[in-house]
């Protein structure tokens, strides 16, 4: 097993620390930064009329934690004997959620670089299960969106429309931004939000490198930042080049230190707000609180 635990990763490296687990034959990967817990499988009282991927509720010590059935959520058969199946608890979005996997094989350092985007075949179709593939060894590693399944089994936790209805009457504005999302689900959510919020002027790029080369871009341009570039919006986990190294970036350039930065992100805790904090982050907000965002657009490009 390999295992790098306790290496404290630096803020804008680019890097980030996996736990690979198993499901069947499949190897899948989790960023440790959501994670809180691993621990041997235990009983789990069932919940009734729930989702049929929600294998029930425990309680390991103050708090209550759904358990969700990923072998069943995935489509692939479960354990012959689920008492050696593990917990992987996680922590995203403000939420708990204890994900029942079959096996985890160890916590691998890599960089964002080595993350993939895959093929939009894999795991659902366009907006599918896996946000990135890395190939370490001899294997391929698959990274699941996670805020997708959890958004599938309870929509509520979602972004919410709602919440830019009852802002109230906004005026239109054709202020440019842009935004770094590798969810294909998130993105088509966000553009929907900020569009209805009155934002029209979008541009939607799929990683922290897209981003970057776009705003490089407008660099070579000559042309006033403001009028090309309002806003920055970007997630923290990313293939190619996460939020953090993008901030790290823009905030170190001379040209574009002043273009507003915005993490929006489930990873949002005080250990990650310290670190958006240490790279120039001009705000930072937690998934899927749609109105304080645009609340904070609001704010940033007048």
């Amino acid at each position: 097993m390999e295992n790098n635990k306790g290496i404290l990763l630096e803020s804008g490296t680019n890097e980030l620390e996996i736990i690979e687990f198993t499901v069947g034959e499949n190897n899948f990967g989790i960023n440790v930064a959501k994670v809180r817990e691993i621990m041997p499988y235990e009983s789990v009282t069932k919940v009734p009329n729930s989702h049929p991927c929600i294998r029930g509720i425990f309680k390991p010590r103050e708090s209550i934690i759904t358990v969700v059935d990923l072998p069943k959520y995935l489509g692939m058969p479960v354990s012959k004997d689920e008492k050696k199946d593990m917990f992987i608890i996680a922590n995203f979005n403000k939420l708990y959620i204890a994900f029942q996997v079959q096996g985890v094989v160890g916590i691998h350092r890599i960089s964002w670089t080595q993350i993939e985007k895959p093929d939009q075949t894999i795991f659902g179709g366009k907006e599918g299960l896996a946000t990135g593939i890395v190939k370490l060894n001899d294997r391929l590693i698959m990274i699941l969106d996670f805020e997708k399944i959890i958004a599938d089994i309870s929509p509520q936790t979602g972004i919410q429309l709602s919440e830019i209805d009852r802002m109230g009457p906004r005026q239109r504005s054709n202020k440019p931004i842009v935004i770094a999302e590798d969810s294909d689900l998130l993105a088509k959510m966000l553009q929907e939000a900020l569009t209805k919020a009155g934002y029209s002027n979008l541009t939607i790029t799929s990683n922290g490198q897209e981003a970057w080369n776009v705003l490089e871009n407008i660099k070579k341009s000559g042309a006033k930042l403001a009028e090309k570039a309002a806003c920055l919006i970007t997630d923290i986990e990313m293939p190619q080049m996460d939020g953090h190294h993008l901030t790290k970036l823009v905030k170190e350039d001379e040209y574009l230190k002043q273009l507003p930065v915005v993490i929006f992100s489930s990873l949002i805790n005080n250990e990650m707000e310290k670190k958006g904090q240490s790279l120039g982050a001009d705000a930072q907000i937690t998934k899927p609180e749609i109105g304080n965002l645009v609340s904070l657009i609001d704010k940033l490009i007048l």
